[in-house]
């Protein structure tokens, strides 16, 4: 972004309210409450104690809601390409061994790439894709991800200002914006990465997706000269799947961080990173769903995985998983000052799972998504019960999470005006009538555009989906660094193809906003041919 700082995106204007359940505070005692308040007042928590401690000044003549639900910071996904989030799980149809083996396949294309470039290239369609792919994070209790990119005709890069935080637009110096994307330019050496990495709060940037050689190539391209790395504590690797253990150690030692996305690893190479030995080198990490077609459907179903991968290996606690969406997140990020645990004086993003038995952090870990009670960011209730709803005094859309009512509150005075204007219903008749007919949408954006006539003018910009794999925008969330005089990585894009789109895409269903009303999914998560047996019946036994 350039030119003067916009107003936040999340203003600190929200309503006064008084929440009371069990506490997951994530401090750094880790305490929890075992029944107490907390205090939002202009989008800050003013307060969080037992709820039978006097309230502070102001809130005196406040009504306390009372959730029957166990409260959490609100969910940081490190890692997720929101705008593939329409579609549904693919079936992945052979075991690969590195991510360039499967983004020019056939199937690939007509499942994945051809329909994104559609949508993405449908400017009337962007508003709905935004506003349904968001409500799919709303409902598993994720109040920040990764944005949604689009560029222009004219070359104009932005990014939607949405509901849930946007890791990389917040127009707010306390919460720095992380970088995912990098230049051409800065990928001709690892001395030249390097020096853009010291310039950044964080950088998120996509190393090593696999578990061959191949996909090692790409951490072993970070190395400038002997014991010299373009890695410093500003740098987050995605995936990482194919570091060993020495890497690892050469990694954490220079204080890198890194997000763990286990299904999608699974389901595409059988295997994913060496966790227990990026663990054990002091690695901060988080946790990423990736996207919907070769992942998680939201963020809640990654904790599931990363838990039954976790006690299989005897990697982590329960503590530690939550602490990977909580403040480990906030701290990879930059905003463990403001965000990541609740405590007087940071923001008010609050996460309510339903009940308050058992282990505090287990009962995150294997929520579903008919469990989250509430969802608040800034202060703001943005999902929730239609009960806390109304004793928050906010009014919303309907929505259906398999058979449980839901409330979503979508508007936002500082949001994408085009985006504001559709509710989740709308966006959901919008994207499922484009998917039922998209040989027909590839037909008319074949269709040859017509000249510009008269006097060269600017011409109003149109937008489309920054989708980087497929269509070159001159930057890349794929790093292509050079080893040994030759870089990294397949150049060909996975859009590249003979055949007309039209001639490729079939109809495709909308993925469904939950688990909960997706009558295919877990049946989809048994026929995985790369999911380990154990793991697939675990999972499924656990929605």
């Amino acid at each position: 972004m350039t030119g003067a700082r916009k107003p936040p995106i999340d203003p600190l204007t929200g309503p006064t309210a008084i929440l009371e359940g069990r506490i997951v505070t994530m401090n750094a005692a880790d305490t929890v409450i075992a029944s107490g308040r907390v205090y939002i007042k202009a989008g800050t928590l003013a307060a969080v104690q037992s709820a039978d401690a006097p309230p502070p000044a102001g809130f005196s003549g406040v009504s306390v809601t009372r959730t029957h639900g166990t409260l959490y910071p609100g969910l940081i996904e490190l890692h997720n390409h929101l705008s593939y989030n329409a579609l549904r799980l693919w079936a992945v149809p052979k075991k690969f061994s590195n991510r360039d083996q499967w983004g020019g396949i056939a199937e690939y294309r007509q499942r994945v790439s051809g329909p994104m470039t559609i949508i993405g290239e449908t400017p009337e369609l962007l508003p709905a894709l935004v506003r349904y792919v968001e409500a799919k994070c709303l409902v598993a209790g994720v109040t920040t991800s990764q944005g949604i990119a689009l560029f222009s005709n004219a070359g104009v890069r932005r990014f939607y200002r949405g509901i849930i935080r946007n890791v990389e637009a917040t127009d707010e110096a306390a919460l720095p914006e992380a970088t995912t994307r990098i230049a051409d330019v800065d990928m001709q050496s690892a001395s030249k990465f390097l020096e853009r990495l010291k310039k950044e709060s964080c950088f998120l940037l996509h190393l090593s997706e696999g578990v061959d050689e191949t996909a090692r190539k790409h951490f072993q391209a970070l190395q400038i000269g002997g014991d010299h790395w373009a890695i410093t504590p500003q740098l987050t690797g995605i995936h990482a799947a194919g570091l060993k253990a020495a890497d690892w150690d050469i990694y954490g030692a220079r204080g890198a961080a890194a997000v763990w996305s286990p299904l999608s690893n699974l389901l595409l190479y059988g295997d994913t990173a060496q966790i227990a030995a990026a663990k054990a080198a002091n690695v901060r990490l988080g946790l990423g769903s990736d996207w919907s077609p070769s992942g998680s459907k939201n963020l809640l179903g990654e904790l599931k995985v990363a838990k039954l991968w976790s006690d299989h290996h005897r990697i982590f606690t329960a503590l530690e998983l939550v602490a990977m969406v909580t403040r480990t997140a906030a701290s990879i990020l930059g905003w463990n000052a403001v965000l990541g645990s609740l405590e007087p004086g940071k923001r008010a993003d609050i996460s309510v799972v339903d009940g308050v038995d058992g282990d505090p952090y287990d009962h995150l870990l294997t929520a579903k998504e008919a469990d989250m009670a509430l969802v608040v960011i800034n202060g703001v209730p943005r999902f929730g019960t239609p009960a806390l709803f109304s004793a928050l005094n906010v009014s919303g859309e309907t929505v259906k999470i398999g058979s449980a009512s839901r409330r979503l509150f979508l508007t936002q005075d500082t949001q994408d005006p085009q985006v504001g204007k559709i509710s989740l219903s709308h966006a959901a008749e919008a994207l499922q009538a484009a998917l039922k007919k998209l040989p027909a949408l590839a037909k008319q954006l074949e269709k040859p555009k017509a000249l510009m006539r008269g006097p060269l003018r600017a011409a109003a910009p149109v937008w489309r989906l920054a989708l980087d794999e497929i269509v070159d925008t001159g930057v890349s969330v794929r790093p292509r660094l050079p080893l040994a005089h030759r870089h990294t990585g397949a150049r060909a894009l996975a859009g590249a193809g003979t055949l007309p789109l039209s001639k490729i895409v079939r109809p495709l269903i909308l993925d469904p906003l939950s688990v909960a009303g997706d009558a295919e999914f877990l049946p989809s998560i048994r026929a995985q041919r790369n999911l380990p047996p154990w793991l697939a019946e675990e999972l499924v036994n656990l929605y």
